[in-house]
This record gives C-alpha cells, sequence and structure tokens, in this order.
C-alpha cells in the first residue's frame, strides 16, 4: 500500500486511485524564460522519484506536465510584466525564439539528471483555445465579471475558495495582506483573461470573445490537465510556493467550470535554500545545473544529493554537501562494479526467485518508498544491503539494481556511453572543439566560473557534452548522454 501526504488534508492518506493501477499525475512544469534553477531541479527530481515509485509499484502512469511559454506575470498576483516577454526584451530575442531556446535547455538538464519525460508535454501557446472555452464556462456558470477590459474571476462566488492553502475567510477582505487593484472586487480576485495589459505592446496576442489579448497563468494549467486527464483526477504536483496563490486558483477555477472535485492528491515539495535564503531567479540568488558541472560535478551528483532528504523537508545547498553526495555515489559505483565482477550474471534474476533474506530486504525497501516516499530511509536501505554479510554478491547486485527503478541514478551503466578522449587534430570540428576546452580550463583554474559555464552551454549547442575527470577532459555527443 502507497501512503502520501495530502496537502488538502494536511495528513498521510492511503493512495486509492479512480481507476485500479492507474494513475493520473500533473506536475507544473517550467516558464521558460531563464534557465531552471537547481531548486526547480529538486522539485522536478521529487516527481520523478514519485512516478517511478508508482510505476515500481506497478501503475500504469499518466503523467502531464505544461511548459509555460505566456501568461506568467513577474508577479503572482497579475503584476509586473510577462517574464518571457521581458527576458525577451532585456535579451534582444523574440518571445518564441526565446521560449524555445530555455524550453530545450530545460529537458537537457532534465535528461543529464535522468529524470524520465513526461507522457505529456503541453505547450501553453499550443492550447489557447482550450483556455478560451474553460473560461467560457465560467462565464456561464456566473463566476467571472469584466473589468477594464480583462476578465476576473469572483472568488465570492466561490464559498471553498482557499482551502488548500488554509487561508482564513476575514483575510481575504478588501485591502489585506496584499496592496488592492482598482479593478478587482477583491485582491484575491484573479485574472483569466488580459486585454488590457499591465505593460506595454505585448507580442503574444489571440483572438477572444472579450477582445485580443492573452490568458492569465492559472487558467493554463487547469485547461490542458482536465484535456489530458478529465475533470478528476489523482495527484497534482508542484512546489510549496504554488500553495496560497496558483494551486488555490487552480482549484477555484477548475472547479468552479465543472461542479465537481478536481484533483485528489496534493503533493507539494519544499525548498532548496541557499545560505538559508530561498533560491529565487527574481533576486539573482540562485546557481544552474551547469555552474554545477563547472565545478567538475556529474548531474547525478545532485540527484544524489537530493535524495538524502525527504521532498517535504527543506533542504541546505553547499558545495561541501554536493561533494560528500559525489564521494558517496562514487563508493556506490564502485561498491556495485565489485559486485559487479563477482556475479556478472546477477543482473539478470528476477526479484521472485531471491532468496527469504532478500526478498526481506526489498519489502523493507518497499515499506520506505510507500511511506510517503521515503527515499532517504531507503537509500540507508541500499547501503545497508551492500553490508549485509548473509547475502550473495549476486542477489545484493540484483536488488541494487532493483532498486535504482526507483533511485534514477543509472546504476546499470556499465561506462559512460560515447564517451572518448579529445578528437584527433584532424577529425572534424577538433580544432574548435580543443580550443574551446582548453579556453574552458584557463577560464576554471582563474576562478571565472561564469565564463567556464558560457563555454561549456556553447559546446552544448554544438551537440557536445563534456565531462571533467582527474587530468583530462572528455567528450560525447549530447544525443548519447547517459
Amino acid at each position: 500500500m502507497l501512503q502520501f501526504y495530502n496537502t488538502l488534508s494536511r495528513k498521510l492518506e492511503d493512495f486509492i486511485p479512480l481507476e485500479p493501477l492507474r494513475c493520473g499525475i500533473y506536475t507544473c512544469g517550467p516558464t521558460v524564460y531563464n534557465y531552471a534553477h537547481i531548486g526547480n531541479l529538486r522539485t522536478y527530481i521529487f516527481e520523478d522519484t514519485l512516478r517511478r515509485t508508482l510505476e515500481y509499484a506497478g501503475f500504469s502512469v499518466r503523467h502531464v506536465m505544461n511548459v509555460t511559454d505566456v501568461g506568467h506575470l513577474s508577479d503572482d498576483a497579475d503584476s509586473g510584466e510577462d517574464k518571457i516577454e521581458r527576458s525577451a526584451r532585456e535579451s534582444g530575442r523574440t518571445v518564441w525564439d526565446l521560449a524555445r531556446f530555455y524550453t530545450e535547455a530545460f529537458f537537457r538538464d532534465a535528461g543529464e539528471l535522468n529524470i524520465l519525460t513526461p507522457g505529456v508535454v503541453c505547450r501553453a501557446t499550443d492550447h489557447i483555445d482550450d483556455m478560451i472555452a474553460l473560461i467560457k464556462r465560467l462565464e456561464e456558470r456566473g463566476l467571472v465579471y469584466l473589468s477594464e477590459g480583462n476578465v476576473y474571476f469572483d472568488i465570492s462566488r466561490f464559498p471553498p475558495y482557499g482551502r488548500l492553502a488554509r487561508l482564513v475567510p476575514d483575510s481575504l477582505r478588501s485591502g489585506a495582506r496584499i496592496a488592492v487593484d482598482q479593478h478587482k472586487k477583491n485582491p484575491q480576485d484573479f485574472v483569466l483573461w488580459f486585454t488590457k495589459s499591465k505593460f506595454e505592446n505585448p507580442s503574444m496576442l489571440w483572438d477572444s470573445p472579450w477582445g485580443r489579448g492573452y490568458p492569465g497563468w492559472h487558467i493554463e494549467c487547469s485547461a490542458m490537465s482536465m484535456k489530458y486527464l478529465g475533470e478528476t483526477f489523482d495527484i497534482h504536483c508542484g512546489g510549496v510556493d504554488h500553495i496560497p496563490i496558483h494551486h488555490t486558483n487552480e482549484i477555484a477555477q477548475s472547479e468552479g467550470a465543472t461542479g465537481k472535485p478536481w484533483v485528489r492528491y496534493w503533493l507539494h515539495g519544499e525548498f532548496l535554500l541557499l545560505k538559508n535564503a530561498k533560491m529565487s531567479k527574481s533576486s539573482g540568488t540562485f546557481l544552474t545545473l551547469a555552474d554545477i558541472k563547472a565545478r567538475g560535478f556529474h548531474p547525478l551528483d545532485y540527484r544524489y544529493f537530493c535524495l538524502t532528504a525527504h521532498y517535504r523537508s527543506q533542504l541546505i545547498f553547499s558545495w561541501e554537501a554536493l561533494a560528500a553526495a559525489r564521494q558517496a555515489r562514487k563508493n556506490l559505483e564502485q561498491r556495485l562494479g565489485q559486485l559487479k565482477a563477482q556475479a556478472p550474471e546477477a543482473g539478470a534474476v528476477p526479484p521472485d526467485s531471491f532468496s527469504p533474506a532478500a526478498q526481506d530486504f526489498r519489502e523493507k525497501f518497499c515499506r520506505d518508498i510507500g511511506r510517503d516516499l521515503g527515499l532517504p530511509q531507503a537509500l540507508a536501505r541500499l547501503w545497508g544491503l551492500l553490508k549485509e554479510a548473509s547475502l550473495s554478491p549476486g542477489e545484493k547486485l540484483a536488488l541494487a539494481l532493483d532498486m535504482d527503478r526507483v533511485f534514477g541514478l543509472n546504476l546499470k551503466a556499465e561506462e559512460d556511453p560515447g564517451e572518448k578522449p579529445l578528437p584527433a587534430a584532424g577529425e572534424p570540428e577538433a580544432p574548435l572543439i580543443e580550443a574551446l576546452i582548453e579556453k574552458r580550463a584557463a577560464a576554471r583554474k582563474a576562478g571565472d566560473f561564469a565564463a567556464a559555464d558560457q563555454i561549456r552551454r556553447e559546446l552544448l549547442e554544438r551537440g557536445i557534452m563534456i565531462r571533467d575527470l582527474p587530468g583530462k577532459t572528455l567528450w560525447f555527443p549530447a544525443s548519447d548522454a547517459p
């Protein structure tokens, strides 16, 4: 039996899906105006382990994730300007080119972290008609009003508003907690469709029954999740920062339109902290996966680091902690390499042929992950397994590889696929690759990690990934990344 902590009820609940052994999951994806920072990526690693746990338990999972490429303003409460518009202006790119660039960058990062690609990836700009149709349903039910050309959701017409965040009704009165928007009846009312933009000359505009404009951020997730998962589905995930506004508003507009319960289980990941401050793009206090690689770390070192803390616990990042995770992962690979040498065929041993002692280890591992994704306990279980004298090398290896179906640490890899030394001078592009890597090495030696990061990105754009090892740099095509 799987159990998850449901943010809606604030308690641990048995997971009972709508359909036996089938599960629909919606996860809030990236807003593609910048690189994902490692705090964002921690949330996606948590969601990936959730999916892996469900599949390990025998569920067929339909995983849907959005890509927000329009409509997310710089403030969640409908103020500021569109994040993509602002970033495009500052970079001198078109909004379309910028969104495409950062979408591709996000999925490169996800691939390097061994995050499984969702079964459905839906871009907001491909689903404008679905959003308009949902707003029309809300309009027909009397839950919206027009003010100065914009369409607002009226929270006073939806009595359950705020239950996910446990908002106190008195705090929702006009003028409480947040600045009053003169166009809103209540400060917590939110925009479904903008025709009077909060900033000048937006690039992304569509025709609608209310005028030419663009959608609000919140309506996107409701429209796309229901399109692919139905009007009621099993699990919705995201970061804890989405609880008070984004997810609260999603519930209001979804259930307001359908009159049905929308999501049955809400799971939220906690913050990654950098020196006791939340990692934030707006404040500039963030690190990317490229920053980590520029320091010589493998992306899976960061994945291992994230597995050491429960997803509902805040995690403090430091280079020292990441170095410890790297060493632990290397030690793990070395131990498994020794087991492979002793029992080369063990990886093919099916779990149903395990000895009683091995079965007991597996059952305890299942209890660890089944109780609200207890990955730190499960990781400790893996290390305990490797030290267990009563198990044969073959069973240890088979169990470890079986557990890695959830950990996602790519322990099956015998070696780095496609990896090879720098090409000979006569090979295509070899002189350019050599020059770039030498320049990057000089930047790293000088402590200019920003420049080193930029060179790595340039190589990635050329389809080349690099890995730093003691005394040498290896390269391989990005398409062959482990």
